[in-house]
């Protein structure tokens, strides 16, 4: 005989609990939300900033010629826009050029440390004493040394930006982690083949630790050596503006100074993400 059962209804997934296209739905709207508040969030920020200098001004709790009203400033930009592009032009081109030559030789000699205990020991005592110059103090003399325009300049740059790319290289590449070194060694792999597939990677890192805290320094690098031997760039116009008391467009260009750094950093934390995608998901849930 045969045992009939009556058939239990199928259970039915509301829209909420269908786990195909609602959730990609939900995913593209927290996706939006999430660009949408980190559009907004330095604007918002760049409007309490702006909103409490205007009220210093207001309130004049600095004087005027010391820190000028937002409107003023606005109209500097307004009268002076080719003149102030061309300095923010040539400003960020001594930048890139010293960020650069510092990533490469900073790369190097953090190679070097990381490669010899011998070498560590030798160089890094003299590493840190010439980080420890104040930097001001030798613009006079590379003005000496190198003449006046993109020499002393990019030497500035690169001064002040090596050392950050040099310790965080050597620190990422003396610190693989134990398990990918137990893993390298029971491959026996050769030096070079441990370094280009597990050492080198892991550091990545560390290195665009060192890169990123090296940007803005490259920026303040440059402005300092227009200071002391620029013919032209926004250290330039910073000190010969102030120095006949039109502070307006002297705090432009620093502005500028301000938002090349901003733009530049940005697309170094690109770069950073493009080349290390895993990143993110090992390291962090933000």
């Amino acid at each position: 005989m045969t045992d009939v059962r009556p058939r239990q209804p199928e259970a039915t997934l509301t829209p909420e609990q269908s786990p195909a296209a609602p959730r990609g739905r939900r995913w593209r709207v927290g996706d939006l939300r999430s660009g949408a508040t980190a559009a907004l969030l330095p604007v918002a920020g760049l409007l309490v900033a702006l909103g409490l200098w205007w009220l210093v001004a207001r309130l004049e709790l600095i004087h005027p010629a010391a820190l000028p009203p937002p409107g003023d400033v606005l109209a500097a930009f307004s009268d002076r826009p080719a003149r102030l592009l061309e300095h923010t032009v040539a400003t960020t081109g001594e930048i890139l050029i010293g960020f650069a030559l510092s990533a490469v030789a900073g790369v190097l000699i953090g190679l070097a440390l990381a490669a010899s205990r011998t070498v560590e020991r030798m160089f890094t005592p003299l590493l840190v004493a010439v980080n420890a110059v104040p930097k001001i103090t030798l613009g006079p003399l590379l003005v000496v040394a190198l003449g006046w325009g993109q020499k002393p300049i990019l030497t500035m740059v690169f001064l002040l930006c090596f050392f950050p790319i040099v310790l965080s290289t050597a620190t990422g590449l003396t610190t693989t982690p134990a398990e990918l070194a137990e893993l390298v060694r029971s491959w026996n792999a050769s030096r070079w083949q441990a370094f280009r597939k597990v050492r080198f990677p892991a550091a990545l890192p560390q290195i665009f630790v060192g890169l990123k805290v090296a940007m803005p320094l490259a920026a303040i690098g440059a402005v300092i050596g227009e200071f002391q031997a620029g013919e032209g760039g926004l250290g330039y116009v910073i000190q010969q503006y102030a120095g006949i008391g039109d502070t307006a467009t002297a705090w432009a260009a620093i502005i500028l100074v301000a938002l090349v750094s901003i733009l530049l950093y940005a697309a170094l934390v690109l770069v950073e993400r493009r080349s290390l995608p895993w990143l993110r998901e090992t390291t962090s849930t933000r």
